[in-house]
């Protein structure tokens, strides 16, 4: 049965009413940031981010390079953005922009600020693996964002002697360097009392490869030489036992002593 043209003229008029409360709903709500300038924009951005106000400087950011792509400030919220991610706990944003920074603008004064970045980023979510003190529980957590927090810090250090992160890179690197010798030490260990000595060769051997100068050597020496002697490796135990000998004179002693061996 066709419906009446009364009851279609019902409908569109309905529809028509529909569709400008709607249009006058968005007007109400209406972007006020429209027609801001780049350097508005910025300025904006750089208020909330100096007042501690990480999301709406992180959305007038990306407003900024969506709208002025190109120029200094867009060149510049592209950092900053990193920095306010950072800040707003969102580390695997904060280094994705940092990436991004450093590979539009290689050449940029501010590159070493985008690795340091980068750096805190991977440093600050890797130091939750430091709140585990069981053995398996380190065993069985690989601190990969540590490990890419000293690359990046070394980055800085290398590359960048002169710049004013480079200090505090280095600091870092040398707490990021013991942390990470302590981790596989605990690993070592854990094997070493599970009667696992292969393993726990293998892990001594990689700190005295990897972490030179870290304060856990001394025991990575001596876990080696243990794990040498169960596996009647006496060669490599003595060798091992040599080296520990000439660089840490007292340690070497007490550990001959309790193991009698003979040099």
């Amino acid at each position: 049965m066709p419906i009446p043209r009364s009851v279609n003229a019902v409908i569109l008029a309905l529809c028509i009413a529909a569709t400008l409360s709607a249009c006058a709903l968005f007007e109400g709500e209406q972007d006020p940031t429209k027609g801001w300038s780049a350097s508005k924009l910025y300025a904006e951005a750089k208020d909330a981010l100096d007042g501690g106000d990480y999301e709406r400087a992180i959305d007038l950011f990306e407003t900024l390079e969506a709208r002025y792509p190109f120029g200094r400030y867009a060149r510049q919220a592209q950092l900053d953005i990193a920095y306010a991610y950072y800040k707003f706990d969102e580390p695997d944003s904060a280094i994705a922009a940092a990436d991004r920074f450093i590979k539009l603008h290689p050449k940029s004064p501010h590159v070493d600020y985008a690795y340091y970045l980068k750096g805190l980023a991977n440093f600050n979510r890797g130091k939750s693996i430091f709140s585990y003190v069981i053995p398996r529980d380190l065993e069985s957590r690989d601190p990969v964002p540590l490990k890419r927090s000293f690359e990046d810090f070394k980055v800085i250090v290398t590359r960048y002697p002169d710049s004013p992160y480079t200090e505090d890179a280095r600091k870092r690197m040398v707490f990021l360097r013991n942390k990470l010798a302590a981790h596989e030490l605990a690993v070592a260990d854990f094997y070493m009392r599970r009667g696992a000595y292969v393993a726990a060769a293998n892990r001594a051997q990689y700190i005295l490869e990897h972490y030179q100068r870290a304060t856990a050597i001394p025991q990575a020496l001596e876990i080696l030489i243990k794990a040498y002697r169960r596996l009647h490796l006496n060669d490599l135990a003595l060798q091992t036992y040599e080296v520990m000998r000439l660089n840490y004179p007292e340690r070497a002693r007490k550990l001959a002593r309790k193991l009698k061996i003979e040099s």
